[in-house]
């Protein structure tokens, strides 16, 4: 006797749309990893660092010089040469990396330069200059061609505490006027609240928070030692108003002074922690240039 012929079974359209929701849901709650380029001539093109598809945001640092009456500078290491309008062409190439998905901020300040905001009155002016000339609005001279980058990145590390608060509301204000939504991201030490940014995060207006958590012993990983850095990180997400709270560590041993961890580590102690919190964005790394040396991201980036 033959046997009998399973039914076939076939999806309601319900149990369709539920299943890709849940793929949705899955994706979106995924981390994903930051990176900083630009500091360095041999770390490869936009272009090549985007078509890596380890990233899914890049920062271009630095705009290192503005503020208090000064004429803005930005400074791409061995990248390009702005003083002679060398760095226009990374404009197709910032376009390729948004086509790819990936969102691409300027990042303000660094840990050399000179930057400050004098007043709420300077802070407007500087808003004004990064929307012209980065963002949506129009100038005759943008440093990096005519693409419009996702959003701007405070990593303040010098000059003035005070008025940064101000520069974040008066690009949100840009942001309810064009027709792109302007990211604000900030990468804070760690020690907490941050001397710099502490105000302008508690503003709530912040997108991305990758916060530094290396060159400071007392909130980083030491020595087989995560109790600092879990605690750290605790701090940092249930105090923080912003959308995602990212780890921002060196990717290589000599990418920072202290607060290096083995990628295995970071995947089988860390990772599995922190990915708890409702605030978890995934992974911010200092900078491509040493991720290329280590293949930091690569080891990663099936567990953020």
């Amino acid at each position: 006797m033959p046997a009998k012929m399973g039914r076939k079974f076939q999806a309601s359209p319900l149990f369709v749309r539920l299943a890709v929701l849940a793929l949705v849901i899955r994706f979106c709650d995924a981390g994903g990893i930051a990176i900083y380029w630009g500091q360095n001539g041999l770390e490869g093109t936009l272009n090549q660092t985007c078509d890596t598809g380890r990233y899914s945001y890049v920062n271009i640092a630095f705009l290192n010089k503005f503020g208090n009456g000064q004429t803005p500078e930005i400074n791409l290491a061995g990248h390009c040469n702005p003083a002679t309008n060398g760095c226009t062409i990374a404009g197709s190439e910032i376009k390729h990396c948004q086509e790819l998905g990936i969102k691409v901020m300027l990042s303000i300040g660094g840990g050399v330069g000179n930057y400050s905001i004098a007043s709420r009155k300077d802070a407007k002016r500087v808003a004004y200059y990064l929307w012209s000339n980065f963002l949506g609005g129009h100038s005759s001279s943008r440093p990096l061609g005519d693409a419009i980058l996702d959003g701007i990145d405070f990593d303040i590390e010098l000059g003035s505490t005070q008025h940064w608060e101000n520069l974040a509301r008066y690009l949100l204000g840009y942001s309810k006027r064009g027709r792109r939504k302007v990211y604000l991201t900030a990468a804070p030490q760690c020690p907490f609240p941050d001397r710099f940014l502490g105000t302008a995060l508690n503003t709530g207006l912040f997108d991305y928070v990758w916060v530094q958590f290396y060159n400071n012993p007392p909130c980083q990983y030491s020595s087989g030692n995560t109790t600092n850095l879990i605690n750290s990180w605790n701090q940092w997400t249930t105090s923080i108003e912003a959308a995602k709270i990212f780890m921002g560590l060196p990717a290589a041993p000599d990418a920072a002074g202290s607060g290096y961890i083995p990628p295995e580590v970071l995947t089988s102690e860390i990772l599995p922690v922190i990915e708890r919190s409702p605030k978890y964005g995934g992974v911010m790394l200092w900078s491509k240039f040493y991720d290329d040396e280590t293949g930091y991201s690569s080891s990663i980036k099936p567990s953020v």
